[in-house]
């Protein structure tokens, strides 16, 4: 595919009053992988809604797949955008194999990303610890073949070990043409699956480029976390 994926020009997005994100400019390519990070009420999760199509810009344009994104996210989703909120979006009654069938994906394409999945497929998903939820939400946005994947705080809550499973689904993802955008509190975990990065702080982007030339700022991007909050 020529060009990016997604482009935002100028974007800028909010609820009642003041914009919580202005003038955000972004690019995903297939295979790309970009970072979104900041502190708490950087307008992180306001992005992806904006890009998801959960919410109407104030300004600005998204752009998909070269064409102007359809509105609303019903919408996007059948142009192949994918968005994992940061709410584990399992419903807690159903099994695992019906979570997956209600997502209209097949749960043997679940299992090949996640064998780990595979014998809870008949345990109600309200059984499930909260990083084998995260498998099956992921899993299922996976299994669609989405061209653009949209995340929001993965790891929220989880053992290390199975942040470091998640986020490496992500960058498989990634190297099979999907593009991504992932919005994260763990700096050091995202950096490693980044290509670019872009930091937030009071819904302006202060810091962007590729991950390779900011691996070696992850301790300044960290203290610019709790300069912000202070």
């Amino acid at each position: 595919m020529s060009g990016p994926v997604l482009v935002a020009r100028g974007l800028s997005l909010g609820y009642t009053g003041p914009p919580v994100v202005e003038g955000l400019d972004l690019e995903v390519g297939a295979g790309e992988v970009v970072v979104v990070l900041g502190p708490n009420g950087a307008g992180k999760t306001t992005t992806l809604l904006g890009l998801a199509g959960e919410l109407e810009p104030e300004a600005g344009s998204v752009e998909l797949l070269g064409a102007p994104a359809p509105r609303g996210l019903h919408r996007r989703a059948r142009a192949g955008v994918a968005f994992v909120t940061e709410e584990r979006s399992v419903f807690m009654e159903l099994t695992v194999a019906e979570n997956l069938r209600v997502g209209r994906c097949d749960p043997a394409a679940v299992v090949a990303l996640f064998p780990e999945v595979e014998p809870l497929l008949d345990r109600r998903a309200g059984l499930l610890s909260g990083g084998e939820q995260q498998m099956v939400t992921l899993g299922r946005a996976l299994a669609r073949s989405p061209r653009l994947l949209l995340v929001d705080e993965l790891s929220l809550g989880l053992a290390p070990l199975v942040v470091t499973r998640l986020l490496e689904a992500v960058r498989a993802a990634a190297d099979s043409g999907v593009a991504v955008v992932l919005v994260e509190q763990h700096v050091d975990q995202a950096m490693r699956i980044a290509d670019q990065v872009l930091v937030l702080e009071r819904g302006r982007v202060v810091l962007s480029g590729l991950a390779v030339e900011l691996a070696g700022r992850v301790k300044e991007i960290e203290a610019s976390y709790l300069a912000a909050s202070g």
